[in-house]
């Protein structure tokens, strides 16, 4: 039986094993702006000038340095120490996210380098250990203000502007080792079948020969109950199998324990790999069994209509910007927005750490996955975007709380959409490769406007008053064609593409701010509760009314630097009555 709060700390709960370290804490820092580390070899010896709370970057108070000033390359070093009894173990390294270019010595040997701000990634450091028990890592990232890489909120000027924000360059989510054996389970996907009460998982056996005697043990429960358990042999690097989730000898069990917002349950799944009948590894995992679908311009789960209430979240602290100060602030922020009267968040222009999408599994929290957005349209933001892309859909696959991608965001990096033939096919082309991997879930390509391929159609207005919002979306083949911009400047598809029946979801609307000398919201600031609530029930109401719509996204649920629109302050601290907004939004 899967034990849920077996460490909370652990930085990957959703394929969890007991033998792992936790690496986060004081590192030694220092910067290095004219890019002579390498050059001078400080991955023998950093000679480091700073301190470090890793995984806090330097721009951040949590951190203990707190320097906003853009430097494009920073170095970062500490011990390990090696528990004695991984001795004849693999020693894997693993990084949950750096921003951007990281590379990684162990003991001055050179280990491995990975691109990209927002995926996980790992490093197989057996080799270059000493055997001591005692070693040095030393890790270099390489940031930058090109708007060719994914930076999604992080600005690219030396100063704040509109929505963009401080920037976060290096280690900003958690590093941590973990033991193995040669023969490990390296991954598994796992599909849910709600129609036919089925589970697929998809095993990875990396290092698989044909002289290994290896066998894979399944074991399946729900709330502690057996439901199956079998072993197969393993006799290639990928294989998988399909198990039905209902058992016959447990009577009232004659269909799937479905996971939704209202009952998010969840099947315990532990795998062994056995060699010779004995065990070399052990992963304990979980899954939802649900079903998005699309049926006749609605959005089903578990083939029944949803009605979607969102909140924007970007994800931000005050004193630690994109990190999360704890596994608590995670948690809080979902209970939060549980207590607002919303099912879902648009996770708006970042990859939240996967603690978070593990307890929004566990409470019943949609999740819509956004990418950061590159600003840039050429060879090398395309193939920048693309590469990350897939491993964040591949990464944040089992969640079931994630029920919609969304790779594109008003237009950013597609600036030219709405006529430009190589932007729309880069966006057709995201779609069908996340559909390759993911049959699963809707795909929202270009999220707020100028639509090509898309599974839902989103769209983004900020207007504040809800009379106006009635009459504006009163007609729906106006909204939706070329007779007008829905929204004063934009078209709801790019030229080429129409409307084809399928859902539509504002899924930008509100950010009401409170009347304030330093920052900003949409519209007019209000001055007291009252007028907040009134022109949040008016707008909210609008939306709602409208019988084409299957949901909305109200922006947003926290204060964000300069940004001044949260229902909360940046510190968590509610502007209105949770209460007063969730009889709005359930009424």
């Amino acid at each position: 039986m899967l034990q849920f709060e077996v460490d909370k700390e652990y930085p990957r709960p959703q394929f969890f094993r007991q033998s792992w370290v936790n690496l986060n804490g004081e590192w030694d820092f220092r910067f290095d702006d004219a890019y002579e580390g390498e050059g001078a070899e400080w991955y023998k010896e950093v000679t480091a000038d700073k301190k470090i709370i890793v995984p806090f970057t330097y721009e951040t108070k949590a951190s203990g340095i707190e320097e906003e000033k853009f430097h494009p390359c920073v170095w970062y070093e500490r011990q390990l120490a090696v528990p004695s009894e991984w001795d004849g173990k693999l020693v894997k390294l693993h990084f949950q996210a750096s921003d951007y270019l990281t590379k990684v010595w162990v003991n001055g040997s050179f280990v491995g380098e990975h691109e990209g701000g927002y995926t996980a990634f790992s490093f197989d450091i057996t080799s270059s250990l000493s055997g001591t028990g005692s070693d040095k890592l030393v890790v270099r990232v390489e940031d930058s203000d090109s708007c060719n890489q994914p930076r999604g909120k992080q600005r690219w000027t030396q100063n704040n502007f509109g929505c963009w924000y401080v920037q976060t360059t290096g280690i900003w989510q958690s590093v941590w080792m973990e033991a193995v054996e040669e023969q490990y389970l390296q991954s598994v996907k796992i599909t849910p079948d709600v129609d036919n009460n089925s589970v697929l998982f998809e095993y990875v056996v990396p290092n698989y020969t044909q002289l290994d005697n290896l066998s894979l043990r399944t074991r399946m429960t729900f709330k502690g109950q057996l439901i199956r358990e079998v072993t197969m042999s393993v006799d290639r690097s990928r294989s998988s199998i399909q198990l039905h989730v209902v058992n016959d000898r447990i009577g009232e069990w004659k269909a799937a324990h479905t996971w939704s917002p209202d009952n998010p349950n969840l099947y315990e799944v532990e795998f062994t790999l056995l060699k010779d009948n004995v065990e070399t590894d052990k992963v304990q995992s979980y899954f939802g069994m649900r079903k998005i679908s699309i049926v006749n311009g609605k959005v089903l789960l578990n083939n029944v209509p949803i009605y979607q209430r969102l909140l924007l979240d970007q994800g931000y602290w005050k004193d630690s910007h994109l990190t999360a100060p704890s596994v608590d602030a995670l948690i809080l922020d979902i209970d939060r927005t549980l207590e607002f009267g919303y099912n879902g968040v648009r996770k708006h222009q970042k990859l939240e750490d996967p603690r978070f999408l593990y307890w929004c599994d566990r409470k019943g929290l949609l999740v819509w996955s956004e990418m950061p957005a590159a600003y840039e349209f050429n060879d090398d933001a395309i193939e920048r975007f693309t590469r990350e892309w897939m491993q964040v859909v591949q990464q944040h696959y089992n969640h079931p709380s994630i029920i919609t991608w969304t790779p594109f965001n008003e237009s950013w990096g597609v600036h030219n959409i709405l006529t430009d033939v190589k932007q729309q096919q880069l966006t057709v082309a995201i779609y069908h490769m996340t559909k390759a991997f993911d049959s699963m879930r809707p795909v929202v390509v270009n999220d707020g406007w100028e639509h090509t391929v898309s599974d839902i159609i989103t769209l983004h207005d900020y207007e504040e008053r809800g009379e106006v919002l009635a009459e504006r979306y009163a007609n729906k083949e106006e909204v939706l064609g070329f007779d007008r911009c829905f929204n004063n400047s934009k078209y709801a598809f790019a030229q080429g593409y129409a409307y084809n029946g399928k859902p539509i979801l504002m899924s930008e609307y509100g950010g009401i701010a409170f009347n304030s000398e330093e920052g900003w919201g949409y519209g007019n600031q209000v001055k007291t509760d009252e007028q907040f609530i009134e022109r949040f029930h008016s707008i909210t109401q609008a939306i709602k009314d409208l019988p084409y719509m299957v949901g909305y996204c109200y922006t947003q649920i926290t204060d964000v630097q300069q940004e001044v629109n949260g229902l909360m302050t940046i510190d968590r601290e509610p502007k209105i009555d949770p209460a007063i907004i969730r009889d709005i939004n359930l009424a």
